[in-house]
């Protein structure tokens, strides 16, 4: 009977007078009458009859509007992102409370009250399109600042760690969590065996198994820069920063039992949640952080501060506010402005020179690289990915689809003397500092992080694990049992003792 009510609740609410639900009604309101006359691809008007019949004519290729809409209709979707393929987004600013300029000269933190246009991208890393949005999985929290220097993107998570500090590995990543190339399904044997390979991955899936992997909604997430960047002031000091962005109504994960329950009537929650919230004037806002670092304390830390799978402890490096992030408009067309949306943590602006590891330096080839596939070579001019608060000249042409005019009638080859763009004469020659860096490591964070959760958060790390390994194989449940229990032995027996029940109640069943 509870359940029963539940989900009626849930039917009640999705069905409900909400902006997501009403805004065919909004648009018509707004338009009393037909935007214009119907047109053909070319401009050309389009006749009543020729809208609505296509039967018993002599030659549907002589049909041109049938020809128009049948043949567009098959090139409608571009590829889907390898990861993050599932997501919303919207659209704010970003406004600066705190004053920084002794450590970055950025053009965006320019003056306390300064705002800059922002777009920010929520997803899951592992889904397709199509997988249900309560699916327990790591989030991205991605915000394209649109500064008058150009474009400044934070390709971040929601946990303060990534996966993995060796770029070798992140294919691997992917791989294992998509789907299995022979069934086609999502496969747990996969990624378990994964973490067990790569054991420094573990300390993020403790995060998503404690409750990260599914937030109350994307407005109680936090987003984590990862990447520990390396910034200027105005006369040449360099310091090195992480972005800790948190939610104003605080951070509040769903329950494995109210995770399953909302996801299955309604799979696409977190999307329908953010549109409403801002459609019904209820803008979700976060408070932006940085820890700091100088170069003194990067030679003298006793770890790793660029490993993007350790935490850089608040008490070494404390936060410093910066800023707010505030959405208030939703997108008006999703597939222009959000499936189109293209993230590089490539794009950079002076006074932030981007982050010395390697993984970084991956992230910045195979973001671009993604990009072109997906869009083409020109996704830059894109009008959501335009850095249009600032004048663009470049040297490069041509390519498919070309949404501006293309350099005009401006020399395409540099150097030149016919007045081509020139670079900025500066007299700043810094440069990304050279690291070397060991292999990853982050058991005692790991094991820290279990000591500081609250009791419920240890009961869902325990049950949401469970499920994971429900359907893994003998083999690796032992070996993810073992690297438990090397982080926390408490844990590792409570797991190890459910799956030992599960796994004789299963064979008195056979």
């Amino acid at each position: 009977m509870e359940m029963l009510l539940f989900f009626l609740w849930v039917l009640t609410v999705v069905a409900a007078d909400v902006p997501s639900g009403e805004q065919l009604l909004l648009f018509k309101q707004r338009q009393p009458e037909p935007v214009g006359i119907l047109t053909r691809d070319n401009g050309a008007p389009v006749d009543f009859t020729e809208a609505n019949f296509s039967l018993n004519i002599s030659s549907l290729i002589n049909h041109e509007y049938f020809m128009d809409t049948i043949t567009h209709l098959s090139r409608e979707r571009i590829p889907e992102r390898v990861v993050h393929a599932k997501g919303a987004g919207a659209f704010g600013f970003f406004e600066v409370t705190h004053d920084i300029s002794d450590i970055c000269k950025a053009e965006l933190f320019d003056g306390v009250g300064k705002t800059t246009p922002i777009a920010i991208r929520f997803s899951a890393v592992a889904a397709d399109r199509g997988r249900n949005d309560l699916v327990s999985d790591a989030r991205g929290f991605a915000v394209k600042f649109y500064t008058k220097a150009g474009n400044f993107d934070i390709v971040g998570l929601n946990t303060p760690v990534f996966v993995l500090k060796e770029p070798l590995g992140f294919p691997n990543f992917v791989h294992v969590n998509g789907r299995n190339p022979a069934t086609n399904l999502f496969d747990n044997n996969m990624m378990w065996e994964f973490i067990t390979y790569y054991p420094e991955s573990l300390f993020l899936f403790l995060y998503i198994f404690s409750g990260f992997g599914t937030p109350y909604s994307y407005r109680y997430m936090p987003g984590f820069s990862i990447h520990t960047y390396q910034v200027e002031n105005s006369i040449g000091d360099t310091h090195f920063i992480r972005f800790h962005i948190i939610p104003d109504l605080g951070v509040k994960n769903l329950s494995p039992e109210e995770s399953f329950k909302i996801g299955a009537v309604d799979g696409d929650f977190y999307t329908r949640d953010l549109y409403d919230a801002i459609g019904e004037g209820n803008f979700p806002s976060w408070s932006v952080s940085i820890q700091v670092l100088s170069q003194y304390d990067v030679e003298h830390a006793d770890f790793d501060v660029f490993d993007t799978t350790r935490l850089l402890p608040e008490d070494k490096y404390p936060l410093r506010p910066l800023g707010r992030i505030v959405l208030d408009r939703n997108p008006v067309n999703y597939f222009a402005e959000i499936e189109q949306i293209a993230f590089c943590p490539s794009n950079l602006v002076p006074g932030i020179l981007g982050a010395p590891d390697k993984l970084f330096e991956s992230r910045r080839l195979s973001y671009r690289d993604t990009q072109y596939y997906r869009l083409g070579a020109n996704f830059k001019k894109i009008p959501v990915n335009c850095p249009y608060r600032s004048k663009v000249f470049t040297y490069e042409r041509d390519g498919r689809p070309t949404f501006d005019s293309n350099g005009k009638d401006a020399p395409n080859y540099y150097p030149n003397s016919f007045f081509g763009p020139v670079p900025r004469v500066t007299c700043s020659n810094t440069r990304l500092l050279e690291i070397k860096q060991d292999p990853a490591y982050n058991f005692d964070q790991a094991a820290q992080l279990i000591n500081d959760m609250s009791e419920e958060q240890r009961n869902n790390l325990v049950t949401n694990i469970l499920q994971s390994l429900g359907t893994v194989t003998r083999l690796v449940q032992e070996r993810v049992i073992q690297l438990i229990s090397s982080v926390n032995p408490k844990i590792g027996e409570k797991i190890a003792v459910q799956i030992y029940l599960n796994r004789t109640l299963i064979d008195k069943l056979h």
